[in-house]
């Protein structure tokens, strides 16, 4: 079995990352049009319970949806849930009960073969950016395209589209380390869009930015929405949430209530 990398890729794509980097033009491409699909939420979920042995309950009958091609944000205190709800909605990992519908699909009924294939249609950005230190801004932008078997051609004006997008066109060949913490978590972003998934979600990704960098990040979510794209982002910050006029769901001690 294929031995993991830390992000959690196989270490096979990442020797295939370096040796696709085409010299192209830039493109930028259209996020995917998904007014036409049949489900009206791309987040459901149904009276859903997380429970630990060591620590109880760290989400407690949680019931809430997400319309297609809307923002919304998840806020609450330290520890309140955010994240495992996040974690849950890629399968990364399995509620103790309850039913999540994401973008039509049962998640807690999918075997463990399916759940790639759940994670393609998934933009996951988190706060601590999660790049491979020792590949450049390309390659690590790369990756989501070598693992779904993208030809170099169309690696190339990906990822180059996507780098463009986040401001990063320029940085392509720079390692992580060699970039500010705003322009690390831009990379994380620009891997997250590149295989233009229908579906973003961000656990914290202003965290460790000053106010400037993280309204700007914001702003970033906003314009993928503006385009189509369904965003959840859980986030500490209710001055920035504010600013930005959404809906919020706010989470207390695993339980879920409705904010605006």
């Amino acid at each position: 079995m294929p031995r993991l990398a830390a992000n959690g890729y196989h270490e096979a794509h990442l020797a295939a990352a370096s040796r696709h980097s085409p010299n192209l033009p830039e493109y930028l491409p259209a996020f995917p049009d998904t007014s036409a699909q049949p489900f009206l939420h791309m987040i459901e979920f149904k009276h859903v319970t997380k429970r630990y042995p060591e620590s109880g309950e760290a989400l407690a009958e949680v019931s809430f949806h997400v319309a297609r091609g809307e923002l919304t944000f998840l806020t609450g205190h330290s520890g309140a849930g955010k994240s495992t709800l996040l974690r849950l909605i890629p399968a990364i990992e399995r509620p103790s009960r309850g039913e999540i519908i994401v973008d039509g699909v049962a998640v807690q009924n999918l075997r463990t073969r399916q759940i790639p294939f759940l994670r393609r249609k998934l933009g996951l950005i988190f706060q601590d950016y999660r790049l491979l230190n020792d590949r450049s801004v390309f390659d690590n932008v790369a990756l989501p395209l070598l693992i779904t078997g993208h030809n170099p051609h169309e690696v190339g004006r990906r990822v180059r589209a996507a780098l463009d997008k986040v401001g990063l066109l320029k940085k392509e060949r720079r390692l992580p380390l060699a970039l500010s913490g705003g322009e690390q978590q831009r990379v994380g972003i620009a891997r997250a869009i590149v295989h233009k998934p229908p579906l973003i979600l961000a656990d914290e990704p202003t965290g460790n930015l000053d106010p400037e960098l993280a309204e700007e990040i914001m702003r970033m979510f906003r314009d993928f929405n503006d385009v189509g794209v369904t965003v959840l982002i859980a986030s500490h910050d209710l001055h920035l949430v504010r600013r930005f006029s959404r809906r919020t769901l706010r989470l207390d001690h695993g339980k879920l209530s409705e904010a605006g």
